[in-house]
């Protein structure tokens, strides 16, 4: 029995590596469409985009995925649970209206403070009436994420890409700069439909409103709003601090880095977050966890090692495929990025007990250390070592934040395993 649990991250892990796989090759294939039809420049305005509506949809569902999770597996009353279906869906709906009507109203000052213009207010606005889709898709999947349906989510996942990686390549080879926009706007409304056509039998609800279901969450409610926030702020206080000190084609080579990241810890966060967030929320002991705690360093460190040395290896060959010749100050980053997110993956092992056990306290101090610091040597060293200074600032704040964690857990290596 230990032995299987054992290697339910692996299965779990394996599974999700076909959908990631696919998601790799479309990323790769998106990233040399933006750098070949918009440069460095183009990559740094996108970016932006894409860190606001991060920072938007995060605060849309803030606390959804892991309430719903833990609220759904943790009831064995199927009417039970249709109201809580149905409560977690109306109320995050209301959430993203009222957010989008904020966007609509602020469009151009919002516009002009990341694009330094008004003239994408408009795609502001497509992307804020679009994304309760985004609210209907994240309940659904999660629905399903409770129901352990893994083969269903990695198929919409694939279906989804798929969709997605057409569209943006129609829009941008079509519309160029705008194109972009409007494809990172309508992301929502496509997988919002694909979702709901997979997880349709999974759907029934009451319309009865369960206001306790929301108090219930309320812990992973303020952890999400946290991260929400600090988050995509920090990208887009960094991004612009790189164009103003270093050049907007300096912010593009750092977007540019980061979205290669993006490829191989996809694999590695989306296959955890399936499997430890319902794994770690059931397990009672500090046994128990260090049991998991050193599953997870002795299979997903070492597989994580393997991964960001054949990348390190192999990065002329990603580059080249990926991105253009403009974007060859990208391989000089890459040691430090690799770094950076193998220190971010050992702080993960932590950070998900964290999160599923809502140590609310201790969530928002990590989150905010992290950030705080990735600013503090992000300002510090762009002066001298420029964009490279941000990408060393990256691995800096994720070793502190690590150092920091394992202390938070002292107590842990203070009792003998039971």
């Amino acid at each position: 029995m230990n032995l299987l649990k054992r290697h339910t991250l692996l299965k779990i892990v394996s599974l999700n590596a076909l959908g990631v796989g696919v998601q790799f090759v479309l990323g790769i294939f998106s990233v040399r469409i933006v750098s070949e039809f918009l440069g460095p420049n183009g990559m740094a305005l996108t970016g932006n985009f894409r860190s606001f509506t991060s920072l938007i949809k995060s605060i849309s569902v803030m606390g959804l995925k892991e309430g719903l999770i833990n609220q759904i597996t943790t009831t064995a009353d199927n009417k039970e649970k249709d109201n809580i279906l149905f409560t977690f869906l109306s109320f995050f709906l209301l959430v993203a209206i009222g957010l989008a009507i904020c966007i609509i109203a602020f469009s151009e000052p919002i516009s002009m403070y990341l694009f330094k213009t008004a003239i994408y207010a408009n795609y502001l606005m497509y992307f804020a009436a679009l994304l309760p889709f985004f609210v209907i898709q994240t309940v659904l999947v999660s629905l399903l994420n409770a129901h352990q349906q893994f083969k269903k989510i990695i198929g919409i996942q694939i279906v989804t890409n798929f969709v997605m990686f057409l569209t943006s390549f129609y829009l941008i080879y079509h519309h160029l700069l705008s194109g972009a926009f409007l494809s990172i706007a309508v992301t929502d409304l496509m997988g919002g439909l694909v979702v709901l056509f997979f997880a349709k039998k999974y759907v029934t609800f009451t319309l009865h409103f369960q206001s306790s279901a929301i108090k219930t969450i309320s812990k992973f409610i303020i952890m999400a709003l946290v991260s929400a926030v600090v988050i995509p702020i920090t990208a887009i206080v960094l991004r612009n601090h790189i164009i103003e000190s270093a050049g907007l084609s300096s912010a593009g080579i750092w977007e540019a880095t980061s979205r290669v990241s993006g490829f191989y810890m996809l694999f590695f966060s989306t296959g955890l977050s399936l499997y430890y967030l319902p794994k770690l929320g059931l397990l009672q002991t500090d046994g128990e966890f260090k049991v998991e705690l050193a599953y997870y360093f002795k299979t997903i460190v070492p597989l994580f090692i393997g991964i960001g040395v054949l990348v390190y290896l192999f990065k002329d060959v990603i580059i080249s495929m990926a991105l253009t010749s403009e974007f060859t100050p990208v391989r000089e980053l890459l040691v430090w990025q690799i770094l950076g997110d193998l220190i971010r993956i050992m702080t993960l092992a932590f950070g998900f007990q964290i999160l599923a056990k809502a140590m609310v306290y201790k969530y928002i101090f990590v989150e905010l250390l992290f950030n705080g610091l990735y600013l503090l040597f992000g300002f510090l060293l762009i002066e001298s070592q420029k964009v490279e200074g941000i990408v060393q600032a990256y691995a800096i704040a994720n070793g502190i934040t690590l150092l920091v964690v394992v202390c938070l857990f002292r107590k842990l290596w203070l009792r003998p395993t039971v």
